[in-house]
């Protein structure tokens, strides 16, 4: 792999040696597979339709195939799920002030915006107060909230946006609307799938506000972590399938409760 992408000169090559074990899961397919050993930007120019392409290959599968589990598994655990939901709904009602749901803007499939849906878990208009990233520490959580967040539990209300069609359990994270604005060239792929639940960038920046810090998260979040998440935002898009599906799928449960494990166990000390 070392050999294929030394001679590049884009962003793929960025941390290329750096990269976790779950990046490599769309890496080694990417390199692999598409780009071999030439040069990504000058083979991109020579062949300006094949990303288009390999997306439309895929049209099946994300639009009728995909949708149709999406469905019935979102269907399925929001009745599972229902003792859980009102736990946070009463959390959260008996800790602030507010609306029990957090109804943001995000980028939508195809373009446009969608009003993602999450329990609420920080206190009113904070984003009035701050910026759009989350800060470690940032003072406009509510104790709840971060109880809600460190579990992901503020996360599991998406079902219903995963029932509208909105959302998709795993495709790239849905992302506030000035930087869906921005994308440009091959970056607009992102928005040829169903944003979703889950994908690499979500388990590998798990931890965002750390990797952001306590100040200035919105500049730090486009500086260190925005460019890189597009690069695993476009693997997917390039390379999702239901086994790529399944396993990021897996992977994310296994972060949930590992989490949820933590943050009891925490609570409980």
């Amino acid at each position: 792999m070392e050999g294929a992408v030394s001679g590049l000169k884009s962003p793929f090559k960025k941390n290329i040696f750096e990269i976790t074990k779950l990046e490599s899961i769309l890496f080694k397919h990417m390199y692999k597979r598409l780009f071999d050993d030439k040069d990504v930007d000058a083979y991109l120019l020579d062949h300006p339709n094949i990303l288009q392409q390999w997306v439309e290959n895929r049209r099946f599968y994300n639009r009728f195939v995909k949708r149709f589990i999406d469905f019935l598994l979102a269907l399925l655990l929001s009745i599972l799920l229902l003792p859980l939901f009102i736990f946070a709904a009463v959390g959260i009602k008996l800790t602030s002030p507010g609306p029990i749901m957090y109804r943001g803007v995000r980028g939508a499939y195809g373009g446009g915006s969608f009003r993602i849906f999450k329990f609420r878990s920080m206190f009113v208009n904070a984003e009035q107060i701050g910026g759009g990233t989350t800060a470690l520490n940032d003072p406009r959580i509510t104790p709840f909230g971060s109880f809600l967040r460190k579990t992901k539990l503020d996360e599991t209300p998406q079902l219903f946006n995963i029932l509208r069609g909105d959302m998709s359990f795993v495709g790239p994270r849905p992302e506030l609307l000035q930087y869906t604005e921005m994308y440009q060239g091959i970056e607009k792929l992102i928005l040829k799938v169903r944003p979703g639940i889950t994908d690499v960038s979500s388990l590998i920046f798990i931890n965002l506000d750390e990797m952001v810090g306590g100040s200035d998260a919105d500049r730090n979040y486009e500086q260190r972590v925005l460019k890189r998440k597009n690069l695993l935002r476009i693997g997917y898009v390039l390379f999702q399938s239901p086994v790529l599906d399944l396993r990021l799928f897996l992977l994310t449960l296994v972060e949930v409760f590992s989490k949820l494990s933590d943050a009891i166990f925490n609570r409980q000390k």
